[in-house]
């Protein structure tokens, strides 16, 4: 096999919270100098024979999780993979998920958390940009040849040189993930108890929602993310009795950490694993496993309503809390909630770079529908500023900064990004616009940025923008947010041609399928004007694109859907 390089070291790119900052956080006990991996064990010792992780038929115990895991983490070092490497994942819900992630939190190898709907556009730029050493795949996903993309990928890359694959077929050249994760032949925990990573070290790189085209590196380090996790699982009152149902894709930040699949495992609850929320399926797994706490997002919520009032919500009975986040949700369907479905609503407001706001399970029902909640950490702090940075008083709306224990000080290896995502003294110019009340909860009013909000996917309209701009018969191009019931936003474009050329939106589909683009970004409308709107200064004008469209769609014209 041809040598690769290694890659740079992670600490170069990683912009690390001020010293103090850090002792701060130490000396109140949010950070506790402990490796992801060391809390999880821990927790696994408490419960060593309890059902851990269930897949379909297969149920593991904490015992088999934690020794499947450490022995994954020796043939990742058997591959290579050592400390400080990166694996791009783009896996389904699936048990070899859970282990592959524990593994590497275990050895130090970092895991890039990718979406299964991502494409080689996507997945070629993540592994470039990270440097990743290998990209785990499904073999086959609703028809599409993730294996066969990812050998493609190595074939054409300097760094990445291994293929790791979930599915029956596992060509050569690959290396089969439910092999890889299997049971231990020898135990080798005292190893990985002694060689695991450091506290600041990097556990885990999220990707960002950003406006500037593909997503940003968020490098979440060990002690901020086990944080954020187990915070999370203190005040959404995780236990031992917990069955956390994952049916959202685990790589999101939201059932991940949220409290997720982590916050369950370190309160030593169960997670169940489910390819998808849809209501048919998802209630019956509620029902055969006790699920007591999910987590969807608005368009997924209404999903399940719609169901329950057709079908009944009996098979709900033991669902205790339902998590709703990624986008806003109306307040009318809010409180529906309770009512329809019998458990209690949390509005969960976030990001992967950081900030998480939750409503409490004891708020009012006036909090719980109508507001996104409050900050999760008493170190949290907040800030809703004008267009100076002037701060704004309680009620008006403003865009919302924010810093504290758990959200970085910059993305990864991105200087140009975070010049313009930070501010001087480490504030995240996070892009919401935000109204706070007098009681401290917020209410979302907003974006400031440019980004398109899909049922909880965040798709950068420059990025769409730019894939267009490759077609010959585009002069110019603004890609732009079309209200939509059920998603919340869908993606629209106006489009100024060349003369004499034509476009349909077909074409313009048929071009993103040809650059192998995730299909969450594929537009949805397609407006063929003379102009664009412009403002007084000649920058196009979103906001009367916009409100040009609601015209358009009020006026009755179609909307093709995918």
């Amino acid at each position: 096999m041809a040598e690769h390089p290694r890659p740079a070291p992670i600490a170069e790119g990683v912009v690390p919270w001020p010293d103090d900052l850090a002792a701060q956080y130490a000396q109140r006990g949010w950070w506790r100098g402990l490796s992801l991996g060391a809390e999880l064990w821990a927790a696994a010792d408490r419960r060593p024979d309890s059902v851990a992780v269930v897949d379909g038929d297969l149920r593991l115990t904490y015992r088999s999780l934690i020794a499947r895991s450490d022995a994954a983490a020796t043939r990742l070092a058997g591959l290579g993979l050592v400390r400080g490497d990166r694996i791009v994942v783009q896996l389904p819900n699936c048990w070899q998920f859970v282990v592959l992630t524990l593994a590497c939190v275990r050895a130090g190898v970092v895991p890039v958390m990718a979406l299964p709907a991502h494409r080689r556009h996507e997945l070629g730029y993540l592994a470039e940009h990270s440097e990743a050493a290998a990209v785990a795949v499904p073999g086959e996903l609703r028809g599409f040849d993730h294996q066969a993309m990812a050998a493609d990928l190595v074939a054409g890359s300097g760094v990445l040189r291994h293929v790791l694959v979930v599915g029956d077929e596992v060509r050569p050249g690959s290396v089969g993930l439910t092999a890889l994760c299997a049971e231990p032949e020898a135990d080798v925990r005292a190893r990985w108890d002694a060689e695991g990573p450091g506290s600041r070290e990097v556990a885990v790189f999220l990707l960002s929602g950003g406006t500037t085209g593909l997503p940003k590196l968020i490098a979440r380090t060990h002690d901020d993310y086990a944080y954020n996790a187990r915070a999370s699982a203190e005040l959404c009152r995780f236990g031992e009795d917990t069955v956390y149902l994952t049916s959202l894709p685990a790589s999101h930040n939201f059932p991940l950490a949220c409290p997720g699949i982590l916050g369950t495992l370190l309160a030593g609850g169960r997670v169940v694993l489910l390819g998808s929320p849809e209501p048919e399926r998802a209630f019956a797994v509620v029902a055969a496993e006790g699920v007591t706490a999910t987590a969807v997002v608005p368009a997924v919520a209404q999903r399940w309503l719609t169901f329950a009032q057709e079908h009944g919500a009996g098979q709900l009975a033991t669902l205790r809390l339902l998590q709703v986040g990624g986008a806003r949700v109306a307040d009318e369907v809010a409180r529906r909630v309770r009512p329809v479905l019998g458990a209690t609503l949390q509005q969960v407001f976030g990001m992967a770079e950081g900030l998480l706001n939750y409503t409490r399970l004891d708020d009012s029902d006036d909090v719980i529908c109508t507001t996104q909640g409050r900050p999760l950490s008493p170190d949290d702090e907040v800030r809703i500023v004008d267009e100076a940075d002037r701060d704004l008083p309680d009620g008006v709306p403003g865009s919302l900064l924010t810093r504290g224990p758990y959200t970085p000080r910059g993305y990864y290896r991105a200087e140009e990004q975070n010049a313009r995502a930070f501010t001087a003294d480490g504030w995240y110019r996070s892009g919401d616009v935000v109204r706070r009340r007098a009681d401290g909860n917020l209410v979302v009013e907003g974006r400031d940025k440019d980004m398109i909000n899909r049922g909880g996917e965040k798709i950068s309209a420059e990025e769409v923008e730019n894939l267009v701009y490759r077609l010959a018969e585009v002069a110019q191009v603004a890609a732009v947010a079309m209200p939509d019931a059920e998603l919340g936003e869908r993606v629209a474009l106006y489009v100024v041609l060349r003369p004499g050329a034509t476009l349909t939106l077909d074409d313009v589909r048929t071009a993103m399928a040809d650059a192998e683009v995730a299909r969450f970004k594929w537009p949805e409308r397609l407006e063929v004007v003379d102009d664009l709107l412009t403002t007084k200064v000649g920058k196009i004008d979103k906001k009367a694109l916009r409100e040009d469209l609601v015209a358009r769609l009020t006026a009755g014209s179609p909307v093709r859907q995918q």
